[in-house]
C-alpha cells in the first residue's frame, strides 16, 4: 500500500515550505502522485519525495529550476552519470570554498578574542609597566583611517627598501606616535635592522587613559596635565595606540612615560 504525505509533511521532510512545493507543482518541477480533485490538496509518495531531496540538493549547486527540470528529465544514463559527476565537482569546489571562509573568520574571530582580553582596562587613568619597544614611524601617515587601517602593516612593509624586507616583521598593532607636535602612524617591530625611521620607546611605567575618537584630544591634554602636576613629568612624547572595539570602528589607549626603568 502506498503511504501518502501531505504537502506540509513533504515540505518538512526536504526543509523547505509548502509555497515552495506548490511552486514546483506549478513547473511542473516535482508534481504530487496524487490530488485531491474536490479540496486541491497535493499528496506526496515517498518517491516524490526523493525526488524533492534531489532539487534541493541541485539547488545548493546553484542552479536553476529549470536546468534541474531538464536534468531530472534525462533518459540517457551516460548523461546523468556526467551530471552527477560535474555537480559532485561543484561541490567540493564549494566546500573548500566554505572552508577557506571559515578559516579565516576563525583568525579573525582569535584576534579579536586576543583583542578582548589584552586591553579589558579599567575606566580612569591608570598606570602600566611596558617593556622596551621599537617602531617604525611612517613618512605620511598622520591618523587612522578605514582606508590605512585595512591592510595597515602592508604601508609599513613597503616602506622597507626589498633589501631589507626579509629581515623586518611587525606586531599587528596600529598607534599614533607625537613628539613636538609632528604626529605619525606608527607599527611595532618585532624583529627589526637599524633604518630611518626607527624610535626606541624606553621601558618603564606609563600613565594611560582610554578614550574614544570623540574625546582623543581632551583626554591627551588631561593626561599631559596630569603627567606634569602630579608625577612632575614634562612628555617628550605621547602614544596613542589603535584598539580594535569592532569590525569598522577602534578606540584609543593614550600612553605617557612617567619614568623610564
Amino acid at each position: 500500500m502506498t503511504n501518502y504525505f501531505s504537502i506540509g509533511e513533504a515540505a518538512r521532510a526536504v526543509h523547505t515550505t509548502s509555497e515552495t512545493l506548490r511552486h514546483y507543482d506549478r513547473i511542473g518541477l516535482v508534481k504530487p502522485s496524487k490530488k485531491d480533485e474536490w479540496t486541491n490538496y497535493r499528496y506526496y509518495t515517498e518517491q516524490d519525495i526523493v525526488r524533492l531531496n534531489t532539487v534541493r540538493a541541485l539547488q545548493l549547486m546553484d542552479l536553476p529550476l529549470q536546468e534541474i527540470k531538464k536534468v531530472l528529465e534525462y533518459d540517457d544514463l551516460e548523461k546523468i552519470v556526467d551530471f552527477l559527476a560535474q555537480a559532485e565537482k561543484k561541490a567540493d569546489e564549494k566546500i573548500a570554498a566554505l572552508q577557506y571562509s571559515k578559516s579565516k573568520i576563525q583568525l579573525a574571530k582569535a584576534d579579536y578574542e586576543r583583542k578582548l582580553q589584552g586591553y579589558k582596562n579599567p575606566n580612569g587613568t591608570f598606570i602600566k609597566d611596558i617593556p622596551e619597544r621599537v617602531v617604525l614611524l611612517s613618512d605620511t601617515l598622520e591618523a587612522p583611517t578605514l582606508d590605512n587601517l585595512w591592510n595597515y602593516l602592508d604601508h609599513f612593509y613597503d616602506k622597507v627598501t626589498p633589501a631589507l624586507k626579509e629581515q623586518f616583521i611587525f606586531e599587528d598593532l596600529a598607534g599614533i606616535y607625537s613628539e613636538n607636535g609632528l604626529s605619525r602612524l606608527f607599527a611595532v617591530c618585532i624583529r627589526y635592522v637599524d633604518m630611518d625611521g626607527l624610535k626606541v620607546l624606553p621601558a618603564g611605567k606609563y600613565l594611560s587613559a582610554n578614550c574614544t575618537e570623540e574625546n582623543r584630544e581632551q583626554m591627551l591634554r588631561e593626561l599631559i596635565h596630569i603627567a606634569k602636576t602630579k608625577y612632575g613629568v614634562e612628555p617628550k612624547f605621547t602614544l596613542q595606540l589603535v584598539i580594535v572595539s569592532g569590525i569598522l570602528q577602534w578606540n584609543y589607549e593614550i600612553q605617557i612615560l612617567l619614568c623610564a626603568d
